[in-house]
Order: structure tokens, then C-alpha cells, then sequence
């Protein structure tokens, strides 16, 4: 499944990288740190397809803001896991990067659909 928004593929890229570095942390975090960084990146993806899939714009919109706030979360999780020194800072920088990438496109998504 994939879909034609710019916005969806590059989560879904950043879904892939988190992956990626999260393969990298403590066996130790494995349900910690680990787990959480995975279910929220890949939240960010899921619930913009799922809402593109909705029948009213008004569900759609609902279900960016949901992404959007996946999104925050991981972007707390991937400043964490910089300061537990799981990530270096270039890593952390990237994917940072993409996050504010992501963020301004799905207010622009967002502002679009009302």
C-alpha cells in the first residue's frame, strides 16, 4: 500500500530510518525506548493513510492532528535517545530535520482540507 501524498512517503522514509538506528540501541531497551520510537514513527505514516482513506475531509483532518502528535512524540523520544548517547548527533540532526519537514507539510495538509 502506498500512497501518493508527499507528506505519507517521507514518513514513511523516516519510519524506515527510525528502524534503521533503532536496531542500534541497548538489547536492554528492546521493550523501552525501542518499542515506544518504533509504535510513534510508525503511527505518523499510519494514521495519514488511514485518514486519506476516510470518507470526509473533516475525518481526515482528525486524523493528521493524530499524526502530528506522533510525530512530537517521536521527536522527544529521538531527543532522548541522543542524550542516553543511543544515536550520535548527526543521526539525531537528520531525522530531527525530517520531523520539522513532516510537521510543516501536515499544517499545510491541514490548512488545505478546511
Amino acid at each position: 500500500m502506498e500512497s501518493k501524498l508527499e507528506v505519507w512517503k517521507l514518513a514513511h522514509q523516516l519510519t524506515l530510518k527510525v528502524y534503521q538506528i533503532s536496531n542500534k540501541f541497548p538489547s536492554s531497551e528492546a521493550y523501552g525506548l525501542t518499542s515506544q520510537i518504533r509504535r510513534s514513527s510508525s503511527s505518523v505514516p499510519t494514521n495519514i493513510i488511514e485518514g486519506q482513506g476516510r470518507q470526509y475531509k473533516k475525518e481526515f483532518v482528525q486524523f493528521l492532528y493524530i499524526a502530528k502528535g506522533s510525530l512530537e512524540e517521536m521527536n522527544y523520544q529521538l531527543f532522548l535517545a541522543r542524550d542516553l548517547k543511543y544515536i550520535s548527533s548527526e543521526e539525531y540532526e537528520e531525522l530531527y530535520e525530517m520531523c520539522t519537514r513532516i510537521k510543516m507539510m501536515l499544517y499545510k495538509l491541514i490548512k488545505s482540507l478546511k
